[in-house]
């Protein structure tokens, strides 16, 4: 074919072919990539304030009209029933009740004026810098299925959770630290119920799995090196491994999987010298520890968890989680036999510490870059739950959470409830809006972060969600 002559269709079709081939091998190559260093920190779609999140997972599901959700009306009805009340609305079908006003005292704070419980002596004095979410619902009056939905955006387990969307649309800042750590209740109470399953990483690469800090013992499992061996020792059998890993793929072509797993040996590794220190407590100051209430009975564990949580984002850790209450009522903020003495614990064991981490983060100017969450599976219902202290059942129609830090428009209040706080009733907030929220304030579209799975793109937020725009700043 000379330099002037028109291709003949066959050779279009070939040069054409040939360059859709090369554009798929660049895609493949592309995909590849993210294997050798899976947390590796990676751009996010826009600009966004915050860089790292710290939940306060309120494990059992506190109640809203007891806390953060104001409700005078309840009160003046204590006593009467609730019209047309479903009696499956809860779990205890048996032990309804009528409305039950809150045993707590409520009262005005902060420049804007919001009403909170007693409960929170300590937080009370941040509520100019939260944004409440008071029309959260969810869609399962049962623990385990609404944890799932708060976690992984689905009531039902096996798909990736908040912290690991966020890990892989993120990556980390410290390749000597896992991007995902998860601190658990300490007090024997247990895991929240579907265990690690709140946590996993589901179908996405396991470098994403969040990572349990273990509450009694070693905080991670063979973080110290086995008697007798040496950092040399190691560091040859390191060597030796990744010889012959790298040789298996040399042989058999790329494997995402294996590549995953020899940066997991090699984290591992860097662990043992960067997870000591994080952990150490010993390094801050009586100043500080007492701000946290260390030493303090009623809330040291929690008091460690907010101040290791602090050390780590300090370190590029990009999402920790930490789990108030563990599996079973009165171990958990489940308050179904006596809502006072049950809130009144747990209000006692985070109300300190997490107050301390907001004003913590805020002295080292970590607290614009830091998303505070604090937000639990699901409500409680208005009525009262029977027995010897009145308690309150599950109520998954209505819900507060609130967020502050990063990115977040601070002492404002967004939707709301009924009269009495029984279901969202004004821009309800469902847990797929939450979550594209969350994704928003970190640079992420919700619609954008995909991963390609049995022939589908999943995302955190399924089909759905909305960003609420009026908790952004």
């Amino acid at each position: 074919m000379t330099p002037t002559s028109q291709p003949t269709r066959r050779q279009l079709l070939a040069r054409c072919g040939g360059g859709f081939g090369a554009v798929a091998l660049a895609g493949l190559l592309d995909a590849a990539e993210p294997a050798l260093n899976p947390l590796a920190p990676k751009k996010p779609h826009f600009a966004g304030k915050a860089k790292a999140v710290i939940w306060i997972f309120v494990n059992g599901g506190h109640s809203q009209v007891d806390t953060w959700d104001y409700k005078p009306e309840l009160a003046r009805r204590d006593g009467q029933e609730l019209p047309g009340f479903d009696k499956t609305t809860g779990f205890f079908i048996n032990d309804v009740g009528p409305l039950l006003k809150s045993p707590f005292e409520f009262a005005q704070h902060g420049d804007c004026g919001k009403w909170v419980s007693s409960l929170f002596p300590h937080l009370c004095k941040h509520v100019d810098r939260m944004a409440f979410l008071h029309s959260l619902w969810s869609e399962s009056n049962n623990h385990s299925p609404a944890l799932f939905m708060m976690n992984a955006g689905l009531p039902r387990m096996g798909f990736p959770s908040v912290g690991s969307w966020v890990t892989y649309g993120l990556g980390s800042e410290n390749e000597n630290l896992p991007g995902f750590v998860v601190m658990s209740d300490p007090k024997g109470r247990g895991l929240p119920k579907g265990n690690a399953s709140n946590w996993t990483n589901g179908f996405l690469p396991g470098a994403f799995q969040g990572t349990w800090l273990k509450p009694t013992g070693d905080p991670i499992d063979n973080l110290k090196p086995a008697a007798g061996v040496t950092s040399a020792d190691q560091q040859a059998q390191l060597d030796l491994m990744s010889r012959l890993n790298r040789l298996q793929i040399d042989q058999a072509g790329a494997d995402r999987e294996l590549e995953a797993r020899i940066k997991s040996f090699e984290l591992a590794y860097r662990m043992q010298s960067a997870a000591p220190d994080a952990l150490d407590l010993g390094k801050e100051t009586k100043a500080t520890q007492d701000l946290y209430g260390v030493g303090r009975p009623e809330c040291d564990h929690v008091a460690k968890q907010c101040l290791i949580a602090r050390r780590l984002v300090e370190r590029g850790v990009r999402f920790v989680q930490i789990y108030s209450g563990g599996m079973e009522n009165e171990r958990s903020w489940d308050g179904h036999r006596d809502i006072q003495g049950n809130h009144s614990q747990f209000a006692g064991e985070t109300d300190q510490p997490v107050a301390a981490l907001l004003t913590d983060l805020a002295q080292r100017g970590l607290l614009d870059s830091t998303l505070v969450i604090w937000a639990g599976e699901f409500g409680r219902l208005p009525i009262s739950q029977k027995g010897a202290k009145p308690g309150r059942d599950h109520n998954p129609h209505a819900n507060t959470a609130w967020l502050a830090g990063g990115g977040v428009k601070g002492g404002v209040s967004h939707g709301a409830t009924d009269e009495v706080g029984f279901k969202a009733v004004t821009d309800r907030v469902d847990t797929h809006d939450f979550h594209a929220t969350i994704l928003h304030l970190l640079g992420l579209d919700h619609e954008r972060l995909t991963f390609l799975h049995n022939g589908r793109r999943y995302r955190l937020t399924d089909v759905h969600g909305k960003v609420v725009k009026a908790v952004v700043a």
